[in-house]
């Protein structure tokens, strides 16, 4: 409507910044090149950063690159969740409507909470049974979008005044930065460095940023005397007097807008005279407006960042012709522009907007929000749909009017909760709560739990009837308080509600505050939540089923299953599922399940267990229920891992990962990559394991994925001999896990790993003083799985500080062994897994004691042979073959030349030197080979290796790329026996790998190309 009104005050000359300029520019090279860029520019405000990302995305577009813009919008100092993804999305939309939707397929409804255009996004569902992960999943699923998005094109996202972020953008920023990449994306970040106050917001996420290597960030200066000649030149057409350049530059100190005031206000004539307050320079040519112009730029200051032009003229109340001529006086005086790609208006400077807005009285501040209030209750459609709850909320609580102010701060907290925005949701409920007492009593009356609240109270009442109440509102600022990382904020607020009920009789409600206060406390590392959950307990003992009840049953379960499992914990947990299929209270009833199979697996009930588990896995699938989705990827591989079921294991765990890509089950992840990495150890895949382990340090937003990631690396460096390596990762375990919440899954690990490295260093005394430690705190039921490799490395350490004769080996010895003899006497078995620990610890055990047989250890090879752990069966092998050795025999030293073989070509390909170096000494010391004899010319040279007729089918499937499971799918043989069989192949060949074994094979002519052809066709 105004776009040919020219501006004066504005160079058409872009002014330094060059090597700015072309820093963006090579981003934006290497963006096309596939590698994503994060940057963020910073600068005071008046700098130059809007014409500096202007600039850059004008040059971005001449290179065919797509150019999305999003701002932070500030509407009474409260930012609307999302505001600049949403703008950024919207215009990406418009730009690449088919390949938007392409990367949106089947996300829509969650990715409606920040595009409302893609569908109608649905409610969480559930009271705090809700959806815990919603945010990270949608970051997640925004993540994947923009990736796709840039996938076949450059896309720049400039997101601009970040230091009036709400909290939700923040996080979905960080995120981004910390996730991206890949696809042809330049994401930029714009923020107010003078408004970066000690305690604002925005400085924990940039001091974040500064520790991520993948964000780059750019601080504009001001411009020196020689730039700011020249921006007076482009202002003025002509070169300025260098009298007028200094005194300009003087009093602007190279700030590029207030070179662009003073320049115009010398230009009319009124710089002498004018005051050096700021306020005064900013508003020295509102002033000189018309009073209409004025008045409408008052309008505009209380609209927000951007007002729409109807509903300026539905607040202004001018009529049309006047209003347009107001505007264009703005417009045509620099005051007012034309926002970008919407039928709107802001200010060209926010330091304008804030200086025109400071200049209104109280009285007439609250006088436009109320009129701007009423004219979107009249007419919702003059703001778009997304934002017309979240503006009409600000609107009223600044227009200070408690009766209408309360329920459209109450609605507007529902769009944020829908929209995973729980930081604003948090601090929408904190003003409900301002605003509850000086609300009338008739409209507290008409509100109800079910039109405000997840949380619905826990007393029995209809949600739809009963009228909302004030701790109704503290229970549900709770929850958010938790789920945005405010907790402190919602551990006051548990605090003052518990106060409220303290005489009140409702102890469900009492005892759902006591269970979120559980978790409080745990997530805040100041206890173990067991204290709380206690008092949550008592308060429901006794009563009938409800679901608060169930809960509370189902939290207490799961806290018993991973800290003291037993039968409490077992009882807990099915009276847990009883009371909430009682109730219909689905999520309590599947996350019940899930821990109840979990004790059953670790209480001996197998096969019941994991079919308990197996079951909620296919529902929860079934019925696409993302709350419990995650857990039971986590929890049902866990248990199969813990009776040494690795490949099924592997199997749920990769489903899961991909699950977590399609669903954005970020929190899950990384749990996944921990218990991936775990089971990649003990099938042998070190170097896949390790990378699993990274990607959950990667991943994990918690402390404890990341402690586990840290133990599986500490193991591995171990196996390996890299002793410093693998305390550097025990020392990062112990941190992430901190000491105010022990848990045998974590201490046991950790016991495990520094007993192995004071072995390692010959340090038995403090080996054995580690598993005093771990023998003191005991192994309750369902520990096994971490209690056997404690007690097998201590056996191994005492037996081998018995075979080097070391001096302190005898000290305590005696004492020792009987100890941990009895320890292995109670501890339970349960699993083949743990039946050949037992075994193997047991030999260890004898050795040590100096009573190691033949027999002994051929018994502990044969239960190992038939599981899927080729590292711990080629350490076996050492044994025995150590053993045989010591026998002395002919076939004895046979046997015992083949075991060795295999062990070395088992360690070598794991990368386990030490293990690999003991066999290659032992056979040394033997004067044994362990390069594979040549044998006289026979017919079939797979005769002259040694081969069996099974080991030579098997190795023709090798070196036809052929995996285990392929392997034993075309042999009618188990996996595990597949695996056995490759092994020996390798130790036979005397080669590391699979493909040094196809290598041998081919080189030896064994297999025709035909034969090979005709055993892979099916």
């Amino acid at each position: 409507m105004l776009a040919p009104v020219e501006s004066r005050s504005v160079s058409p000359v872009f002014v330094g910044r060059t090597a700015e300029l072309e820093t963006l520019n090579d981003a934006l090279a290497r963006a096309a090149a596939g590698e994503p860029q994060a940057w963020v520019l910073g600068g005071e405000a008046g700098v130059g950063k809007t014409r500096l990302v202007e600039e850059f995305a004008s040059a971005a577009a001449r290179e065919g690159a797509v150019v999305v813009l999003g701002g932070c919008v500030e509407i009474g100092a409260d930012g609307l969740p999302f505001a600049p993804f949403s703008t950024a999305l919207r215009a990406l939309r418009r730009e690449l409507p088919d390949e938007l939707a392409a990367a949106a397929a089947g996300q829509e409804e969650e990715l409606a909470r920040l595009l409302p255009e893609l569908g109608e996004s649905t409610p969480s569902g559930g009271p705090d049974r809700s959806d815990e992960e919603g945010m990270a999943r949608l970051f997640e699923l925004t993540a994947r979008l923009l990736e796709r998005v840039a996938a076949g094109r450059t896309v720049v996202v400039a997101l601009e005044d970040l230091h009036w972020a709400d909290a939700s953008t923040r996080h979905l920023l960080a995120y981004l930065f910390r996730t991206l990449r890949t696809g042809r994306l330049i994401v930029l970040a714009t923020y107010r460095s003078d408004d970066i106050h000690r305690r604002h917001p925005l400085r924990p996420l940039l001091a974040e940023l500064d520790r991520l290597r993948t964000v780059r960030r750019i601080e504009l200066g001001r411009f020196n005397r020689a730039e700011v000649g020249r921006q007076i030149a482009g202002i003025l057409a002509h070169e300025p007097d260098p009298a007028q350049v200094d005194e300009i530059f003087e009093r602007s100190d190279g700030n590029a807008f207030f070179v662009e005031e003073l320049a115009v206000a010398a230009h009319e004539g009124s710089c002498t005279g004018l005051t050096d307050s700021l306020r005064d320079l900013l508003l020295v040519r509102v002033e000189r407006l018309p009073e209409s112009a004025q008045r409408v730029a008052r309008i505009v200051a209380e609209g927000g960042s951007t007002v729409e032009y109807r509903l300026l003229a539905a607040v202004a109340q001018l009529a049309e012709d006047d209003l347009i001529e107001a505007l264009r006086a703005a417009v045509g005086a620099n005051i007012l522009i034309a926002a970008p790609g919407d039928d709107g208006y802001r200010f060209r400077h926010s330091l304008v907007r804030e200086a025109v807005g400071d200049d209104l009285l109280p009285g007439e501040r609250s006088r436009l929000n109320r009129r701007y209030a009423e004219a979107l209750e009249a007419d919702p459609t003059l703001v778009p749909a997304g934002e017309r709850v979240m503006r009409l909320a600000s609107y009223w609580y600044h227009a200070h009017d408690p009766a209408k102010a309360l329920p459209a701060v109450l609605d507007a907290s529902v769009t944020a909760r829908r929209r995973h925005a729980h930081s604003e949701q948090l601090r929408l409920l904190e003003r409900a709560m301002e605003l509850w007492d000086s609300a009338p009593e008739d409209i507290r009356a008409t509100l109800r739990p079910v039109d405000y609240t997840e949380v619905y109270p826990p007393c029995g009442c209809d949600p739809a009837t009963t009228p909302l109440r004030y701790l109704d509102l503290m229970a549900e600022a709770a929850v958010a308080g938790r789920r945005c990382g405010e907790r402190e904020r919602a551990l006051k607020i548990t605090k003052r509600a518990l106060h409220l009920l303290e005489d009140d009789g409702e102890p469900l409600r009492a005892a759902w505050f006591w269970v979120q206060r559980s978790r409080l406390m745990q997530a805040m590392a100041r206890g173990d939540g067991w204290k709380e959950l206690g008092t949550a307990q008592e308060l429901v003992r006794g009563l009938p089923p409800s679901e608060v009840h169930a809960e509370v049953l189902a939290t207490a379960a799961n806290w018993s299953m991973l800290r003291a499992p037993g039968p409490d914990a077992m009882s807990a947990a099915e009276r847990a599922v009883e009371y909430a299929r009682m109730v219909g209270a689905e999520g309590i009833e599947l996350n019940a399940r899930l821990t109840l199979g979990g004790l059953m697996v670790d209480a001996g009930e197998i096969d019941t267990g994991l079919a308990q588990m197996h079951e909620v896995k296919k529902e929860v699938l079934t019925r696409g229920l993302t709350t419990v989705v995650g857990r039971s990827h986590v929890n049902l591989p866990s248990a199969l891992e813990g009776i040494g079921r690795s490949q099924e294991a592997v199997a749920i765990l990769r489903e899961g990962l991909r699950l977590t890509q399609e669903w954005g089950l970020r929190d899950s992840e990384a749990w996944m990559w921990t218990n991936l990495a775990e089971s990649l150890i003990s099938l042998g895949q070190w170097d896949e394991a390790a990378e699993a382990a990274v990607n959950a340090q990667r991943t994990g937003q918690s402390a404890k994925p990341h402690g586990g990631a840290s133990n599986r690396l500490a193991q591995l460096a171990l196996a390996r001999g890299e002793i410093a390596e693998a305390t550097r990762h025990l020392a990062a375990a112990r941190a992430s896990y901190g000491t105010h919440d022990p848990m045998p899954q974590n201490n046991l690990p950790m016991s495990l790993l520094a007993l192995g490295t004071a072995a390692a260093e010959g340090r038995l005394l403090d080996a054995r003083a580690e598993a005093d430690r771990a023998l003191d705190a005991g192994f309750p039921p369902g520990t096994h799985r971490y209690a056997w490799p404690v007690l097998l490395a201590a056996a191994v350490a005492e037996s081998d500080a018995r075979a080097q004769a070391l001096p302190t080996a005898q000290e305590g010895r005696a004492a020792f062994l009987q100890r941990l003899f009895e320890a292995v006497r109670k501890l339970t078995t349960g699993a083949p897994v743990w039946l050949a620990y037992e075994k193997w610890t047991r030999a260890e055990l004898d050795r040590a004691d100096g009573r190691t047989t033949t027999d002994t250890w051929s018994d502990v090879v044969t239960a190992f042979e038939a599981l899927e752990r080729p590292y711990d069966l080629a350490q076996v092998r050492h044994r025995l073959a150590e053993s045989l050795l010591a026998v002395g025999g002919d076939d004895e030293r046979a046997r015992a030349t083949e075991l060795l073989r295999l062990t070395r070509a088992t360690a070598t390909h794991l990368g386990a030197r030490p293990l690999a170096d003991a066999a290659a000494h032992l056979a040394q010391r033997a004067r044994l080979s362990l390069t594979a004899a040549p044998h006289p010319p026979t017919a079939d040279p797979a005769d002259s290796l040694g081969l069996t007729t099974r080991e030579r089918d098997v190795l023709r499937l090798v070196s036809a790329g052929r995996t285990n499971r392929q392997i034993a799918e075309e042999l009618f043989i188990s996996p595990k026996t597949a695996s056995v069989h490759v092994s020996n192949i390798l130790g036979k060949l005397g080669v590391s790998g699979r493909g040094e074994a196809a290598a041998v094979a081919h080189r030896l002519g064994l297999f025709p190309a035909e034969t090979l052809t005709s055993g892979t066709s099916g």
